[in-house]
């Protein structure tokens, strides 16, 4: 498999550390946050990652990563020119993923500590479709929340509900089949003007092809201070 790490944004709830650099840049524990998505997915086995940023960020990105050779990985870089939401920024992958091909996204932003080994076996064995990762959470209005149906499949996922339906949230972790492709180019804009990932995996679960697993062990995405500052008290103390 290969794989795509979207680390593009604007990080305005990072500001003003976010005027100085890009968020996925920012020192998590050890290291910069971009380098936990690349050993993750090292870890599980994939050594193809394309990394999409913007133009205002790219230098920085390719001066600290270089080829990935230092990882154990090749990288390969795209630019997407603007904010146009997580859809369109995975679109830029079409050419490095390729057709008849399964992959995996992370949102460089989500740092945990379970394997994603296990959850890719499984989408391997998973005929067509998409598969998203959930993680249970105390503030689900925050995120994407799944709304399932009586024998536990995802019918819909309600983004930023002001009351969710489950206790569980949409993590930045997508596995995908190719014809992820064909559906953001049938996606119309957001009202915010953008091409949303929501619209996409909801299209996966209007046709029955939307599965899940979930994630057991610590999970944040650290894009507010407070989930930065967490995230480097947790990985200070298990990574090296």
């Amino acid at each position: 498999m290969k794989a795509v790490i979207l680390a593009g944004g604007t990080g305005t709830r990072l500001l003003p550390l976010t005027r100085l650099m890009n968020k996925h840049l920012l020192p998590v524990g050890r290291h910069p946050m971009i380098c936990y998505s690349i050993n993750k997915l090292k870890e599980a086995g994939i050594t193809e990652i394309m990394l999409v940023t913007g133009r205002g960020a790219a230098g920085s990105f390719t001066g600290f990563l270089g080829s990935g050779r230092d990882y154990g990985v090749s990288l390969t870089y795209r630019i997407q020119e603007e904010a146009g939401g997580i859809a369109q920024a995975l679109e830029l992958a079409q050419p490095f993923v390729g057709s008849d091909r399964k992959f995996a996204v992370l949102l460089g932003d989500n740092l945990f500590e379970e394997p994603l080994g296990p959850h890719i076996d499984v989408f391997q064995q998973q005929r067509e479709g998409a598969r998203v990762l959930l993680k249970q959470v105390s503030d689900p209005h925050r995120y994407g929340v799944p709304v399932f149906d009586s024998q536990g499949r995802i019918t819909r996922i309600e983004e930023k509900p002001v009351i969710p339906r489950s206790d569980r949230c949409v993590t930045g972790i997508y596995l995908f089949d190719d014809t992820v492709f064909s559906m953001i180019a049938h996606q119309a804009p957001s009202m915010r003007g953008e091409l949303e990932i929501t619209d996409v995996n909801n299209t996966y679960a209007a046709q029955g092809l939307l599965e899940y697993g979930e994630l057991d062990g610590w999970w944040t995405d650290a894009g507010t201070f407070e989930s930065l500052l967490e995230a480097s008290a947790k990985l200070m103390r298990i990574s090296p």
